[in-house]
């Protein structure tokens, strides 16, 4: 049956109608629509991602030095052809919160001006952490510092990317997100890096103490309400051996992760930071955009394809 609309209030929602597809043809409301999740799929309230030390993958999987972190494989997910994108330890960790390496070639400090995660997090309405091991407070930007209210041990600035951004480093307020693991919250953040020090990352110590370190620090995660809610963790390392093909073991730690599922389709730490953003709601970064996401983990789930980020 037809309806009679008057003349006053057809104009008026042509009008709208207008205005709309206008903006839809200059992409205003594109990135927010990409950006929401898939039908059915829930946003997690946390991601968490602990990167750890100069391991292949040949020196965690099945290695009778890492039980606790096989114990987790076992029980969740592995990414079993994963790759770091460069030998030395700061690209990459500048690359998994940037989505780029930005130039940096090695373990030189700088202050760089390009966007980041925080960023991201920030303007979506969203919070970050990066909890630091025997970080100093008050925007430390030293190469190194050992000891600390959070116990002995030594942090090093090339492992902790936040502070090598400039509009981070420069604003007390942004860089006192960054913190020690005296503050250490599960449910502090919607996005958490955690960045142990060089003994208990493997760095400095064995393979072992590193995993004896992981089976006392995962568990507070694992018990937090986000993580039991359906939020994942992420366990990688920063690169793997100093020659060769680079592959490290990247778990997945999640509820909803097929018991021992293994997937073997070929993943870098852009794949990484892309399905942190993508589980996040964040439009991709940089060359995250063009990697895939860890999609298989997280059948369903994943919000739809992102935009680039600003």
């Amino acid at each position: 049956m037809a309806v009679d609309v008057p003349r006053g209030s057809r104009t008026r929602l042509f009008g709208a109608l207008a205005i709309v597809a206008a903006l839809v043809i200059a992409g205003l409301f594109i990135p927010r629509l990409l950006a929401s999740p898939a039908p059915g799929a829930s946003t997690p309230h946390s991601v968490w991602v602990i990167v750890m030390e100069n391991r292949a993958d040949t020196s965690i999987i099945h290695s009778k030095s890492a039980p606790y972190l096989n114990s987790l494989i076992r029980q969740y997910g592995l990414a079993d052809d994963y790759r770091a994108l460069v030998h030395g330890s700061q690209p990459n960790y500048i690359a998994l919160f940037s989505g780029g390496l930005q130039g940096v070639k090695g373990n030189e400090t700088v202050s760089l001006p390009a966007r980041n995660i925080a960023d991201q997090l920030e303007a979506a309405g969203e919070t970050w952490r990066v909890f630091a091991e025997n970080v100093p407070p008050n925007c430390y930007v030293g190469a190194t510092a050992t000891g600390g209210p959070d116990g002995p041990g030594t942090y090093a600035r090339k492992h902790e990317p936040a502070i090598s951004f400039g509009d981070i480093s420069s604003n007390p307020a942004r860089c006192a997100d960054i913190k020690d693991f005296t503050s250490f919250d599960p449910m502090a953040a919607n996005f958490e890096l955690i960045v142990p020090n060089l003994e208990n990352d493997m760095h400095n110590g064995t393979t072992l103490e590193g995993d004896d370190f992981l089976r006392g620090f995962v568990p507070r995660i694992l018990a937090s309400a986000a993580w039991q809610s359906g939020s994942p963790l992420f366990i990688t390392w920063d690169e793997g051996k100093a020659q060769g093909d680079n592959r490290i073991a990247t778990l997945v730690i999640a509820k909803g992760v097929k018991p021992g599922f293994t997937s073997r389709v070929p993943h870098t730490h852009y794949s990484l930071l892309h399905t942190v953003e993508a589980l996040l709601g964040l439009p991709c970064l940089g060359q995250a955009c063009k990697a895939n996401t860890l999609a298989e983990f997280f059948p369903g789930k994943l919000p739809g394809p992102a935009t680039s980020s600003p």
